[in-house]
């Protein structure tokens, strides 16, 4: 393509969407529930998890020092740890819940605990020789740039825009609103990429930009393909 992009920047959602777990969830949680003596599925585990983050309440801290906001995040997982494992089963009673909860903690922060999604390098090298600006949007939490660096991610985003942040989370629209103020581009002039329909798709539109969902998407390479047609839909 040659020329501005009409499209001129391109928001990613992180878990799901550009980067996914080395091993199912529920996989890894088993395994480091069976170090402190609790023996749950892995199926059963993944179900729990998926159910208590949906009703989870908003990564969110306000009126909190900055200082602070790493180890209240820390402690809202810690939260939805212990929530997953009484979901799944309530029976489990662990050698030491603290020691489980700290393993897991520090390996979702390792760049070796995820893995880039097909395409995603391809896909990122090509949206910014087009000149289009980048970023993750996403409700992970502060451990995100380093995971994105160890898998070599980083340097192709402009931003990382996280609740701690921007000060509002997923599915709230100001979360895309701001990261497109950030970005300098106008809600109209960017794109959202993510797999949850309530979360990333319907929030973004809400926001004023175009939605990609990456479930239709064979690879992420496909993902400039998909954005220069919706440039196309918008000729006049």
């Amino acid at each position: 393509m040659t020329g501005v992009p009409r499209l001129r920047a391109v928001l990613l959602d992180a878990a799901g969407t550009l980067i996914h777990p080395g091993e199912p969830l529920g996989e890894t949680y088993a395994r480091h529930a069976r170090a402190q003596g609790v023996d749950v599925p892995a199926a059963r585990l993944e179900e729990a998890f998926r159910r208590v983050l949906r009703s989870a309440p908003p990564m969110l801290f306000p009126g909190r020092p900055p200082a602070r906001v790493g180890e209240l995040e820390r402690a809202w997982w810690r939260d939805r740890v212990r929530e997953t494992f009484r979901a799944a089963d309530q029976m489990a009673r662990f050698t030491d819940f603290e020691a489980c909860f700290e393993a897991l903690f520090a390996h979702f922060a390792r760049p070796d605990a995820w893995r880039s999604a097909p395409g995603a390098a391809s896909a990122l090298t090509t949206l910014g020789a087009e000149g289009r600006r980048l970023a993750v949007v996403s409700n992970f939490d502060q451990r995100l740039p380093g995971v994105l660096e160890g898998l070599g991610l980083a340097r192709h985003f402009d931003l990382v825009w996280l609740p701690a942040e921007a000060g509002c989370a997923k599915p709230d629209p100001r979360l895309f609103q701001g990261a497109c103020q950030r970005l300098g581009v106008a809600p109209q002039q960017a794109v959202s990429v993510g797999d949850d329909p309530e979360q990333d798709l319907r929030a973004a539109r809400a926001a004023g930009l175009r939605a990609i969902d990456v479930g239709h998407l064979a690879t992420l390479a496909e993902l400039p393909s998909h954005i220069h047609a919706l440039e196309e839909e918008t000729c006049p």
